[in-house]
C-alpha cells in the first residue's frame, strides 16, 4: 500500500515551494534543503485546498508560485558567495609548488648521477672480467705447458 501523501510548503520570501511527499525528509530532499526547515519553522504541512490539489496532481515535483503568504519566514537559505583565496594563501601555494618542483628536479639530478655511476661501474666490471678471462687463459696455457714438460 502506497504511503499517504502530505503537502508541504516553504518559502524564500519571493516564491512559495510546494511538494506532495510521504514524509518531511522526502519533502526536504525534493527541495534540496541541507537543513531541517521544519525544525526552524521555515516549512510546514499545509491544508490549503488550492496547494493540495496542485501538488497532489504531481507528487514529488516541486511546484513554485509567487509568494502569497508572509506567514512563512524566508527559507531555503542561499549559500554565501564563496570568496576567492587570499593573496597570502595563493603565495603559500606557489611557494609549496616551487619547493616541490625543486625537490623533484634535485631527485632527478641525483638519480641521473647514480645511473651514470652505475653505468661506469658496469663498464669497469666488464673490463675487469675480460682482463681476468684473458689472464686466466694465459695462466692455464702456461700451467698446461709446464705439466707437459714434467
Amino acid at each position: 500500500m502506497a504511503a499517504k501523501l502530505k503537502v508541504f510548503v516553504t518559502s524564500d520570501g519571493l516564491a512559495d515551494y510546494v511538494v506532495a511527499a510521504s514524509s518531511r525528509p522526502k519533502a526536504l530532499a525534493a527541495w534540496g534543503a541541507h537543513q531541517d526547515l521544519f525544525a526552524t519553522g521555515s516549512a510546514q504541512e499545509t491544508d490549503d485546498p488550492e496547494l493540495m490539489q496542485a501538488a497532489l496532481a504531481k507528487p514529488g515535483e516541486v511546484l513554485r508560485r509567487p509568494a502569497r503568504s508572509h506567514a512563512l519566514p524566508a527559507a531555503l537559505p542561499r549559500a554565501a558567495k564563496p570568496k576567492g583565496p587570499s593573496k597570502a594563501a595563493l603565495r603559500k601555494v606557489e611557494e609549496a609548488e616551487r619547493r616541490l618542483a625543486d625537490l623533484e628536479a634535485e631527485h632527478e639530478r641525483a638519480a641521473a648521477e647514480l645511473a651514470a655511476q652505475r653505468a661506469a661501474l658496469d663498464d669497469r666490471e666488464a673490463e675487469d672480467s675480460e682482463r681476468y678471462e684473458t689472464d686466466r687463459r694465459k695462466a692455464e696455457r702456461a700451467l698446461a705447458k709446464a705439466r707437459r714438460a714434467l
